[in-house]
C-alpha cells in the first residue's frame, strides 16, 4: 500500500508542478484537464501525508521513552497511545481512498419509482417514496425535474420518473435500487388492519450521448395528445412523445412539456440511461456467472427495505440497520441510512481486494 501512496503523492507533485509551467497555464484544455486530476489525487495524498506526520510522531515518541527521562515518560506514553489509536483510522481510510473510483459517481441520476404489491395503497407508498427523494435531494441543493407519471386519484402514483441533477446526486442514490416495503393501515381499511404493500425504486445514472450510441432507425417515434393537468392545449396539441427502441423493446414516453422537442430530449435521456443500465446488467451477469462458477451462489431477496409505521421503524435488510425515526426518513433525512450503505459496500469492496 506504501509503495502504491507514495506513486501517487510523486504523480501529484508532478501535476502541481505541471500547472506553474507557463506552457500549460495557455493551453485551458490542458490546464483543465491537469487540474481535474489533482482534485481527484488531493484527498489521498492529503491523507497519505497525514500519515505520514503520524508514523513520525510515532517514532519520536519512542525515542523519548528509549532514553529513559522520568519526567516526559507518562506524558510520552499517554501520547503513544493516543497515536496508535489514530494510525489504524487512518490506515482504514486510505484504503477506502485507494478503492477504484466508480467512473457513474458524477452522473446525474434517473429516478424511477413503480407501484407493486398493494393497489391504491402501493400507488401512495411510490408518492411517499418521490416525496423522500424530492426532499432529500433538495437539501442537497440538487434539480428534480419530472419527466412522466400516471398518478391516481387518491394522489398516489402508479409509476413516476424524474431526473436528480446535482454533484454526487449517483453516488449518493446509487444504493436505493430495490424493492421497497411498506406496512401500515391504509387510509382505505375500514378494519384498521395493517397492511404490507411494495413500490420498485431504480436510480440510473443518467447517459450521454458519447457514453451510448442510438442509431436512429432502432428507434420507433410517436406523438399523441397529453392527458392531465396542463392547461388549454394539454388535450389538443400532439406534443407528448412515445419513443420505443425496437431492437431491445424498450419503451420511454414523456409528457411534462408542452413543447414536443423538450419531452423527446428528456424521453431519449430516460432511453440512453436504460440501455446503459442493460449494458451493465449483462456484463455484471458475465460475472456473477464466473463467480459462482469459482465459489457458488448465496440467492438473496430483492427487498432492500420495510417501513413499519406501527413501530416508527426503518430497516435496511442489506447491512441489518434498524432506526425508529421512520418520520424523518420519509421527511427526506436519509444521510444515515446513505452513509450506513456507503461504508458496508466499501468495506466489501476492501474485502474483495
Amino acid at each position: 500500500m506504501i509503495e502504491k501512496l507514495v506513486e501517487v503523492e510523486n504523480k501529484y507533485e508532478k501535476i502541481t508542478q505541471a500547472l506553474m509551467d507557463p506552457k500549460v497555464l495557455a493551453n485551458k484544455d490542458e490546464f483543465a484537464k491537469l487540474s481535474k486530476e489533482q482534485a481527484e489525487l488531493e484527498p489521498l495524498v492529503m491523507k497519505f501525508r497525514e500519515y505520514k506526520k503520524i508514523l513520525t510522531q510515532i517514532e519520536e515518541v519512542e525515542e523519548i521513552l528509549r532514553s529513559g527521562d522520568g519526567d516526559l515518560r507518562e506524558l510520552a506514553e499517554e501520547e503513544l497511545q493516543r497515536l496508535k489509536k489514530i494510525k489504524p483510522q487512518i490506515e482504514q481510510e486510505l484504503k477506502i481512498l485507494l478503492l477504484p473510483k466508480d467512473p457513474r459517481d458524477d452522473k446525474n441520476v434517473i429516478l424511477e419509482i413503480r407501484a407493486g404489491a398493494g393497489g391504491e395503497e402501493a400507488a401512495l407508498f411510490a408518492a411517499d417514496l418521490f416525496r423522500m427523494y424530492f426532499k432529500y435531494a433538495e437539501s442537497k441543493g440538487w434539480k428534480v425535474e419530472v419527466i412522466d407519471s400516471h398518478s391516481t386519484g387518491l394522489g398516489g402514483f402508479k409509476e413516476i420518473i424524474a431526473t436528480i441533477s446535482g454533484k454526487g446526486a449517483f453516488s449518493r442514490l446509487k444504493y436505493e435500487s430495490g424493492v421497497h416495503r411498506v406496512q401500515r393501515i391504509p387510509i382505505t381499511e375500514a378494519s384498521g388492519r395493517i397492511h404490507t404493500s411494495t413500490a420498485t425504486v431504480a436510480v440510473l445514472p443518467e447517459a450521454e450521448e458519447i457514453d451510448i450510441k442510438i442509431d436512429e432507425k432502432d428507434l420507433r417515434i410517436d406523438t399523441f395528445c397529453s392527458s392531465g393537468p396542463g392547461g388549454q392545449s394539454v388535450n389538443t396539441a400532439y406534443s407528448a412523445v412515445r419513443i420505443v427502441h425496437i431492437p431491445t423493446g424498450i419503451t420511454v414516453q414523456c409528457q411534462d412539456e408542452r413543447s414536443q422537442l423538450k419531452n423527446k430530449e428528456k424521453a431519449m435521456k430516460v432511453l440512453r440511461a436504460r440501455l446503459l443500465e442493460l449494458e451493465r446488467q449483462k456484463k455484471e451477469a458475465e460475472r456473477a456467472q464466473e463467480r459462482r462458477q469459482q465459489v457458488g451462489t448465496a440467492e438473496r431477496s430483492e427487498r432492500i427495505r420495510t417501513y413499519n409505521f406501527p413501530q416508527n421503524r426503518v430497516t435496511d435488510h442489506r447491512i441489518n440497520l434498524t432506526l425508529y425515526k421512520l418520520g424523518q426518513i420519509l421527511n427526506g433525512e436519509l444521510d444515515e441510512v446513505i452513509d450506513s450503505l456507503i461504508a458496508y459496500f466499501q468495506a466489501e469492496k476492501l474485502k474483495e481486494m
